[in-house]
């Protein structure tokens, strides 16, 4: 799978942009630089992002479906097994599993603590399995990541991590980057503001607080409230 920081191809472009169109329609990202959001972390941030809403936009999900698959086969993927991370990354899995006609399986966030006390669901992962794991959004990377660490804990080679969007931040690039994980995201943050500012009326002062958040979440939330 490509480096996250390669430069995307003119299709690429296109669908990140065409993606982030959808995702503001639809409202599975939502803007409110002036009355920020407060995260689960207890963090004031200008933007929140709920890819649960893509589940019920069948064009939506197609397209992320498609460029997932896109991207799987212009990177050699066609003997991966598919798995998605519990739960927001399930159903994209078994859609991008059913593109490819590929083996799926989902991850845990933790082992059940009955039955057979799995962690990892469906296919059985071990060392003869390439493995794309499939997430819906990326900020630090911490919950993709675990499963990653999962994911090799079973055996099994991680090819590299795809996940719908990507707020940008700095830690996540860290952490990707320690964990020695390649990753490809559909349409990311910078790309959004692009398609805010010239098609939704996102103000240029309003585009400059959601810059100055992505390059200092923390300093921006304590500023705002957090």
């Amino acid at each position: 799978m490509p480096d996250p920081s390669a430069s995307p191809s003119p299709d690429a472009s296109n669908l990140a942009r065409s993606l982030a169109r959808a995702l503001l329609r639809i409202g599975a990202v939502s803007l409110r630089p002036h009355d920020p959001f407060t995260w689960s972390s207890g963090l004031r941030a200008p933007i929140y992002c709920d890819n649960r809403r893509t589940l019920a936009h069948p064009s939506v999900r197609g397209a992320i479906a498609d460029g997932f698959a896109d991207v799987v086969r212009a990177h050699g993927g066609e003997s991966i097994t598919v798995a998605g991370t519990a739960t927001a990354g399930i159903p994209h899995a078994a859609w991008l599993a059913e593109r490819l006609d590929a083996p799926m399986s989902y991850v845990r966030s933790a082992a059940k603590t009955h039955g057979q006390g799995r962690r990892i669901e469906g296919a059985r992962l071990g060392p003869d399995n390439e493995v794309v794991v499939v997430e819906d959004l990326i900020s630090t990377g911490g919950s993709a990541l675990d499963a990653v660490s999962a994911v090799r804990r079973a055996g099994a080679t991680v090819q590299g991590v795809l996940a719908i969007f990507s707020y940008g931040l700095d830690a996540a690039d860290a952490a990707f980057a320690e964990a020695g994980v390649a990753r490809h995201v559909l349409t990311s943050f910078p790309t959004l503001l692009q398609v805010a500012h010239r098609d939704h009326g996102l103000s240029d002062d309003a585009r400059t607080l959601l810059e100055d958040w992505r390059t200092d979440p923390e300093a921006w939330s304590h500023a705002h409230g957090g």
